[in-house]
């Protein structure tokens, strides 16, 4: 069941970033095209621009969470026994569940005040902005879930486990590096190098 639920949040929040961004670009685009070359503008297209953007934005980050992809300092986490590593791991994600979760709950009550004012968009042809204001509690309840999945793999991993590899790392593997490195023990030291390289330029936050 949990499986199904991640996929469906997952998917939701891939379609709304990639929709949102690629229907802004091109909106934009278009009343651009529309106010310089036909002198003539979208009077809702700055709007609508806007309100993709920010859906794209809220479910572009939420589904981070999922991939662990917001920047994050580690020095700390490097030098320190892994059991305090992972203390300090669970409570840093707990404490952003519990952000995340009120975020949510009070973006749920602001949209409940808007209901009652009936606040109504003045360019998207009188829509209501209780539809717009729908992405706070939304995607910072599924950003909130993708932690809660995240405190449950620490819990459940061994604290000499919890840090297998740096950001760096992560990302040389997922380019195939890693598997290079694996078979071919002449690139060891080039590749340790290049590792320590990357973390060098960017300070641990790829």
């Amino acid at each position: 069941m949990f499986n199904i639920i991640g996929k469906t949040i997952g998917f939701i929040n891939q379609s709304i970033a990639v929709i949102g961004i690629s229907a802004g670009v091109a909106i934009a685009f278009t009343n651009v095209v529309a106010r310089y070359a036909f002198d003539a503008s979208l009077v809702w297209a700055t709007e609508l621009t806007i309100f993709l953007f920010l859906w794209s934005t809220f479910f572009g980050a939420a589904y981070c969470f999922k991939k662990d992809a917001h920047i994050a300092v580690t020095i700390i986490l490097d030098i320190v026994p892994s059991k305090i590593a992972k203390v300090m791991l669970l409570l840093s994600h707990l404490v952003t569940l519990i952000f995340l979760l009120s975020v949510s709950y009070f973006g749920y009550e602001y949209l409940l005040l808007v209901i009652d004012l009936d606040e109504r968009s003045i360019d998207l042809w009188d829509m209501p902005m209780w539809i717009i204001y729908l992405v706070i509690p939304i995607s910072f309840a599924f950003a909130g879930y993708r932690v809660a999945e995240r405190i449950y793999v620490i819990l459940t991993t061994p604290h000499d486990k919890i840090l297998k590899e740096s950001e760096a790392e992560h990302v040389l593997s997922e380019m195939g590096i890693g598997a290079q490195r694996n078979a071919d023990n002449e690139n060891v030291k080039k590749l340790n190098d290049m590792v320590k390289e990357v973390e060098k330029k960017t300070g641990g936050m790829l």
